[in-house]
């Protein structure tokens, strides 16, 4: 089997010796992961990773509870590291009202930017999307034009019902530790709800470990088998035939990974 990490955040921060890292992740049937930006630091560091190691690609944008950080020009540079043969992908970008201090306007002005960025550039967007389910459903409407070129909700966690209406829009999904957790209702009636065709693997290490390493810190890419077998099993269909329509899935909404 081969298996995708769709959406990780791979940093020396939390990791320390990354090459160690990328190595044990490529030793076995973990083929390619995506590491995504939530600022400008980290979706520089991200085309600095994608260019060291055949495997790895790249996202470039900036994350919800990260704009405060935005200066004038930053979507000029994101756009330039978009240009790069390996960025897969405009996001993280998106909605979340999860935190007192949520600037709302701002989080929507620069999602809308960024998607305006991503029509305009040919290329999908990864969406992060929390405590805004009306919210992110109507702007994704609004925009449904400009999301010709695909859109993933990463780490859904929003209901089966809504997950009905986003996958109207002709979204992606991709599901990761959290989903594999026995209280994990939501999750689990979302996967069982949305076509297998829709459907992608993450961590979003190194947070969210699967049930397997709760409490593990920092997760890491190597826990992709877990997540894909938990979909299979709730799909029910075999692991090896959940790998391998991911590994489509997510070859048919990343054109560049390709």
């Amino acid at each position: 089997m081969t298996y995708i990490d769709v959406h990780c955040h791979i940093n020396e921060r939390d990791y320390g010796d990354v090459n160690a890292l990328i190595s044990s992740i490529f030793g076995g049937q973990i083929a390619k992961i995506i590491t995504v930006g939530y600022d400008l630091p980290s979706s520089e560091y991200g085309k600095s990773l994608a260019e060291k190691y055949d495997g790895v690609y790249f996202t470039a944008g900036f994350q919800p509870t990260e704009v405060k950080k935005y200066k004038d020009g930053d979507l000029y540079k994101i756009e330039e590291l978009a240009k790069h043969k390996k960025c897969v992908a405009i996001g993280e970008i998106g909605l979340d009202y999860h935190y007192p201090d949520t600037d709302e306007a701002l989080q929507k002005y620069l999602f809308g930017a960024q998607i305006e960025l991503a029509n305009s550039l040919k290329m999908p967007v990864q969406i992060h999307s929390r405590d805004c389910a009306e919210d992110m459903l109507n702007i994704l409407k609004q925009n449904k034009q400009k999301l010709e070129y695909g859109a993933m909700l990463h780490c859904y966690s929003h209901s089966p019902e809504m997950a009905r209406e986003f996958e109207k829009l002709g979204l992606y999904f991709s599901f990761g530790g959290m989903s594999t957790y026995k209280n994990s209702k939501r999750a689990k009636k979302s996967i069982m709800a949305i076509s297998s065709f829709r459907l992608l693997s993450e961590t979003d290490s190194p947070y969210l470990p699967p049930s397997s390493k709760c409490g593990v810190f920092p997760n890491t890419p190597l826990s992709i088998p877990e997540i894909t077998e938990n979909m299979a099993q709730l799909k029910g269909v075999s692991p090896q035939e959940m790998a391998s329509c991911i590994w489509q899935n997510a070859h048919q909404f990343f054109k560049k990974l390709n």
